[in-house]
């Protein structure tokens, strides 16, 4: 592998979106220019979007850069783990049966349900009144 390769991958969650580089290097993880603990403010959104790295042992192994764009905090944690497993496959095939064991490279469908006319909310009606 040459300095200069990388792998990239994207991520995606409700509507963020993420974009993932992995370099050869000695484990900075870097999240919109802001080193990722300064950018993730809760512990819980920071092991999230690390957890792929923990699983296939790469921690110090790749330095990862990563551009992330819509939604929430969570939302972008979770679109940066799935951005980085896919990384990871790419870098090595081997990780991929781990990674989808662990549920990392499978999209979650779930996503906030529109508003229908005549209801007060997506499914809520208003109270109905016989008389």
């Amino acid at each position: 592998m040459s300095p200069a390769e990388y792998f990239y991958a994207v991520g995606r969650r409700k509507t963020s979106v993420a974009r993932v580089r992995l370099t050869p290097g000695e484990g900075a993880f870097v999240v919109n220019g802001k080193p990722a603990n300064e950018y993730f403010s809760r512990e819980i959104d920071l092991a999230q979007a690390s957890d792929p790295l923990r699983a296939t042992e790469n921690e110090n192994r790749f330095a990862v850069s990563a551009l992330v764009v819509g939604g929430g905090v969570t939302g972008q944690a979770q679109a940066v783990r799935m951005a980085i497993a896919r990384a990871l496959v790419v870098s090595d095939e081997s990780y991929r049966a781990r990674l989808r064991a662990l549920g990392y490279l499978t999209r979650d469908p779930r996503a906030k349900e529109r508003k229908k006319p005549g209801l007060k909310r997506a499914r809520k009606a208003p109270q109905y009144t016989k008389r």
